[in-house]
């Protein structure tokens, strides 16, 4: 039998993969999915699921809501995508990553004929997830969209609730030019009877998702019109939210671990969400909300969303990655006032780059870095784009390279920002931690 390290060789080197290819490893059909749920006797429908889709607020999404379910009691499966530091981190059970044993297992078990099905990367892990989740007997499995939502292969469950997040722009190339286009991708979650909330009401896809619910006779709620966040203080280590319900006038007050003012968009979906729950018969009492989304890395093992490094300097590292992400960056970074920003940054080649660069300030300095990844955009080619922006800054070899030098140039009142891309991250951390 292969090892680990073996088992992900051959999976990553014999299997197409989004993460590490791009577009080309993307293939728009369900057909491959239906075929190995078949063939493994269809552990989805085994599962009691909530379907997450959405541009941004996903995987933070996902992981407050774990947080909460696991809290409660609920044994809970979460199955997100990509991972940072380990393929494992995409599979977890009540906030333990899924055995390395078991992958290697299954592999070995079902291998001739995944090579049979010509399955891409996300199709198997897919897969993987749904006999885990079905063997590790969950009550609850928490499932977020890789790409898209109508053609994503997750979408084969039939879930207990769908929660779909902000729409922005982003894999445009896939998805659509337009938010209308990219929210009807988004959309195709919606099953029928199934209750829908948004967590966002955004008045430029809101009829997309009014239309596509009562075509399905989904129960449609926009989360953003029930609960309002009344107030709002972020420190570095935890932000204090005070959140309002419309109907029950009812006011919790939230000291939430994750410091990410754009979490103030993904709250309001995770606390109706929360409320539809408790309809349907899962109890969630408002004590262990409060207490579980102070504690969501700690529960889930949740990282690189505004995730704090260091205090001197204060050094954030937070994987946003499109125009939508990097505003909500740019905005808490002013909120900030530090005396200088030192920007590590890095993208993807297959992303929409210059949106991107547009947001960013002429005064911050610069470190252009490349994430190890055949996706990844050269650091020079971003620095010429870049300097197009009046951006001025330095090529690095790599992300810890590029660390280094901000970290050597940084005083004690500066602040130092890691990001650009969830790989630019993933490189971050996994140097780090060593």
């Amino acid at each position: 039998m292969l090892s680990y390290t073996e088992t992900l060789a051959y999976l990553f080197s014999k299997l197409p993969m989004f993460q590490r290819l791009g577009p080309a490893a993307y293939k728009a059909d369900l057909t491959n999915t239906l075929k190995l749920c078949k063939y493994l006797k269809n552990p989805e429908n085994d599962l009691k699921c909530i379907h997450i889709a959405g541009t941004n607020g996903k995987g933070s999404s996902s992981h407050m809501l774990a947080a909460i379910l696991q809290s409660c009691g609920y044994k809970t499966g979460l199955y997100t995508s990509p991972h940072l530091l380990d393929f494992t981190e995409r599979i977890k059970v009540n906030g333990t990553c899924i055995a390395p044993e078991y992958i290697t297992t299954f592999v070995h078990r079902h291998k001739s004929q995944f090579d049979a099905m010509d399955l891409s990367f996300f199709e198997w892990t897919v897969g993987l997830a749904f006999q885990y989740f079905k063997d590790q007997k969950v009550d609850i499995a928490i499932i977020e969209t890789g790409l898209g939502g109508r053609l994503d292969s997750t979408n084969v469950i039939h879930p207990i609730i769908s929660l779909i997040t902000n729409i922005g722009y982003d894999h445009q190339a896939l998805l659509g030019n337009t938010l209308a286009q990219i929210a009807q991708e988004k959309a195709g979650i919606i099953k029928t009877r199934c209750p829908v909330v948004i967590s966002s009401f955004q008045e430029e896809v809101a009829e997309i998702f009014i239309k596509t619910a009562a075509a399905q006779q989904a129960p449609l709620f926009f989360a953003s019109k029930e609960w309002k966040i009344t107030s709002h203080l972020n420190e570095s280590q935890v932000q204090h939210i005070k959140a309002y319900h419309v109907f029950t006038k009812k006011e919790i007050s939230i000291p939430m671990d994750l410091c990410g003012q754009y979490q103030l968009y993904n709250l309001p979906g995770v606390l109706k969400t929360c409320d539809v729950l408790c309809e349907m018969g899962y109890p969630i009492s408002e004590s262990k909300i409060i207490k579980s989304l102070s504690r969501v890395q700690q529960l889930t093992g949740f990282m690189g969303r505004w995730q704090c490094i260091s205090n001197k300097p204060l050094t954030i590292a937070d994987t946003a990655h499109n125009s939508d992400g990097i505003k909500q960056i740019i905005k808490q970074l002013q909120h900030l006032n530090p005396s200088k920003v030192h920007m590590v940054f890095g993208m993807v080649r297959d992303k929409s780059i210059e949106p991107v660069l547009n947001l960013l300030p002429v005064n911050y300095q610069y470190y252009f870095v490349c994430p190890d990844l055949p996706r990844g955009l050269p650091a020079n080619d971003l620095a010429e784009t870049a300097a197009n922006f009046n951006l001025n800054g330095t090529v690095y070899a790599s992300v810890w390279e590029g660390y280094m030098a901000a970290k050597n140039a940084a005083n004690d009142s500066d602040l130092i920002y890691i990001g650009g891309s969830t790989f630019v991250v993933a490189d971050f951390l996994k140097q780090y931690n060593l």
